[in-house]
């Protein structure tokens, strides 16, 4: 797929030959197996499954990089057996996720889709309106539980800070750090969901 100028203009800086997805949708899996049999490298999109085949069909592959956190779409193991260096960006999307991750509260907290929807259908007026129209909940002083305490994780929980919400967070592993930059508190999960008023989830889709 076509990515921001910024990211293609630093490859074509670089003498590379590019070749680009012409098409706006991931490529098919026929498309693609043509499309990497004689390439270097290949930048691929969390839509594009990146299995064994594909990985075979090129035979001077040395690079796999993905435009994302998550690498779950492309076969690990099989390009480790073939010697093929797989990356990603880690860190990239953790401030964006975090913000987007508030919308959501405040958006169910205080019903704002659904406020959006009772405003545009006309329904709001001096009749309709009521002191527990739309009320919501406030968010300010409520605890947030944070389930997965990475780096997007504990992003949240310092924007809470800002609405004076306590936090608690689960966690593999205790974070000191950030439990003293922000007075998280580590509880097991049945503790966290029994607790929060607001939870988060901030974990990879493994099996676990």
């Amino acid at each position: 797929r076509k990515i921001p100028d910024a990211g293609l203009n630093l490859l074509k800086g670089r003498r590379f030959h590019i070749a680009i997805n012409p098409h706006n949708r991931p490529l098919t899996q026929p498309e693609l197996l043509r499309a990497v049999k004689d390439k270097d490298g290949l930048l691929c999109l969390l839509s594009d499954k990146i299995d064994a085949a594909v990985i075979d069909a090129s035979p001077r592959l040395k690079v796999i990089s993905t435009f994302a956190v998550g690498y779950d779409n492309i076969d690990i193991a099989h390009a480790t057996r073939k010697g093929i260096m797989v990356t990603n960006t880690p860190g990239v999307l953790t401030e964006a996720t975090a913000e987007l991750t508030w919308a959501l509260i405040l958006a169910i907290g205080r019903r704002i889709p659904e406020a959006e929807r009772f405003v545009r259908a006309g329904r709001f007026n001096s009749s309709s309106w009521g002191p527990r129209l739309l009320l919501g909940v406030d968010i300010h002083h409520k605890t947030i539980g944070i389930v997965g305490a990475g780096r997007i994780g504990q992003s949240v929980a310092r924007k809470a800070l800002g609405f004076q919400m306590p936090i608690i967070y689960t966690n593999r592993s205790p974070e000191p750090e950030f439990e003293k930059a922000t007075g998280a508190r580590r509880v097991p999960l049945h503790i966290l969901l029994k607790t929060a008023d607001f939870v988060c989830l901030h974990i990879p889709g493994t099996s676990a």
